[in-house]
């Protein structure tokens, strides 16, 4: 068994993805296509991953450390199941020869693989009583290590503590619970995982916003940026026109203008970047 798939496993897993990797075969989506998509919204995110057949790419439901804090970055996945005693030995004796020695301290294991610009997305079977994978003290580690956060489809404790992180670091959760994690195994880093209704890959993009966080695979991510992009754009024009009277909301509430408005538009947006 291995905690940490192989090279060849991760390029074999997320080989949609054509561009630059991590030397664990992770996909590094640019950090210029995640600046983009720190200006979208989730429903820009979402219009265009559905359109490309990508259906079911939000999770909702959240509590946040830092309400109303956008967090955008590349995911490292992790997954805990319920603890087994004869699977939890196969897991401790794995990490040991992978370099994790703390066999009962396997949250760290995760936060210790991450870079800047990730977001630790774990899937703790949505376990809140004794499913806290971080308080204020691993919590700090997760910020300083990635200066992004982390998506917890479970709980996490200290959250006075988390609340005093700075930075722009949000940490989404399902809820807070005094209790230390304890009575579950880590099956997997960077495998695939399920939070909500969402499977996400590593390396796929998180988008965390007040509405939720949309997961977008990595060789999308630069389409739903410029997607996002020209839907901003479109926003600024309808919204101009609107309130110039020159249209009707039926007019601009649509999915496809008419071809006179979209020439309009057209004109009007090589007058902005004249």
């Amino acid at each position: 068994m291995r905690i940490h798939p192989g090279k060849d496993d991760l390029e074999e897993l997320t080989a949609a993805w054509t561009g630059e990797r991590f030397g664990s075969g992770r996909p590094r989506v640019p950090d210029e296509v995640l600046d983009s998509l720190r200006l979208a919204t989730t429903e820009e995110a979402w219009g265009h991953l559905f359109q490309a057949g990508y259906v079911r790419q939000f999770a909702g439901g959240w509590k946040e450390t830092h309400p109303g804090t956008v967090i955008v970055g590349r995911a490292v996945t992790a997954q805990f199941l319920p603890h087994r005693p004869d699977f939890d030995a196969v897991v401790v004796a794995a990490g040991a020869r992978e370099g994790h020695l703390e066999g009962d301290r396997q949250n760290s294991w995760v936060i210790e693989t991450l870079e800047p610009g990730d977001v630790m997305v774990v899937d703790i079977f949505g376990k809140v009583v004794e499913g806290t994978v971080v308080g204020d003290n691993l919590g700090t580690a997760v910020a300083t290590r990635t200066g992004v956060g982390a998506v917890i489809d479970g709980g996490i404790r200290d959250l006075q503590g988390l609340q005093k992180l700075g930075g722009g670091v949000n940490i989404f959760h399902r809820d807070v619970d005094p209790t230390p994690i304890r009575g579950v195994t880590l099956a997997g880093i960077n495998i695939p995982i399920r939070i909500g209704g969402v499977t996400v890959l590593p390396g796929d993009v998180v988008l965390g916003t007040p509405t939720g966080v949309a997961v977008i695979p990595a060789h999308l991510a630069a389409d739903v940026a410029a997607a996002a992009e020209d839907t901003r754009i479109r926003d600024v024009f309808g919204k101009q026109r609107l309130s110039e009277r020159r249209y009707t909301s039926a007019q601009i509430d649509v999915p496809t203008w008419s071809d006179d408005i979209e020439a309009d538009f057209q004109q009007w947006r090589k007058e902005q970047n004249a």
